[in-house]
């Protein structure tokens, strides 16, 4: 949606307050002051989300918790560049997508084949005629274990035109979302012939971002905005 109701949380908490060690692909955010503690929709965890990693760059800024424009935020997949452009636009750099070959997913349309890509969490990037729009994603999409012992996000998508994708995404942990910044990687890379640069536009049913990649990795742009604010009133006895 484009006002109150997300496909997750995200909790803004400094990384020293987290209460959990960060090994393996996280330790790199334990050199970062603030931490991005996301949780989908059905409460499991997520490594990261590069839409809300944006975002939250974005909600940092405009309450005063960090100054100048660049900034790196801690997360499960590791500390994150951002940079808050001038024209409101924010960038992360998503590090550098693992395209790792083939795979395959049911859904109930049918079976869909793709690309199975690594930006921080398991993806399955799937080139469709047609376009996504004719893909049915109303069901949770069926993975092979072996291939995905995990579970994976998995998108459908199309050139639209030349520098232009189209995609729709499935989000593991919580259905068919508008949009997913790691999805709109993972296309890119798999839309991308192996070992060239490329940028990319990417159109979701929630907006459009931008994807470059080249040597160093992927960057991923695109506007960041904070819709409202509320409070969450708690009974005196809830936990």
């Amino acid at each position: 949606r484009f006002d109150i109701g997300a496909a997750g949380v995200l909790r803004v908490v400094r990384t020293a307050a987290l209460g959990e060690a960060l090994t393996g692909p996280a330790a790199s955010a334990a050199e970062c002051e603030w931490f991005m503690d996301y949780r989908n929709a059905d409460g499991s965890l997520a490594e990261m989300c590069g839409n809300g990693v944006r975002v939250f760059a974005r909600y940092l800024a405009d309450q005063g918790l960090v100054s100048g424009k660049e900034l790196a935020v801690g997360t499960r997949a590791g500390a994150r560049r951002v940079v808050l452009e001038d024209d409101g636009e924010v960038t992360v750099d998503m590090g550098r997508p693992e395209v790792l070959g083939e795979g395959s997913a049911v859904l109930p349309g049918g079976t869909v084949t793709g690309t199975r890509v690594h930006v921080g969490n398991p993806h399955l990037a799937c080139r469709v005629e047609g376009g996504p729009a004719q893909v049915d994603l109303s069901g949770r999409p069926r993975l092979d274990a072996a291939e995905f012992p995990e579970g994976a996000n998995v998108e459908v998508f199309a050139e639209a035109a030349p520098g232009t994708l189209e995609m729709r995404v499935s989000e593991r942990g919580s259905g068919e979302t508008r949009s997913c910044g790691r999805g709109i990687v993972a296309v890119a890379a798999a839309a991308t012939p192996p070992g060239q640069d490329a940028t990319w536009r990417v159109r979701v049913p929630g907006g459009e971002c931008t994807v470059v990649l080249d040597t160093d990795g992927a960057r991923l742009r695109g506007p960041a905005v904070i819709v409202a604010e509320g409070e969450i009133l708690l009974d005196s006895g809830a936990r």
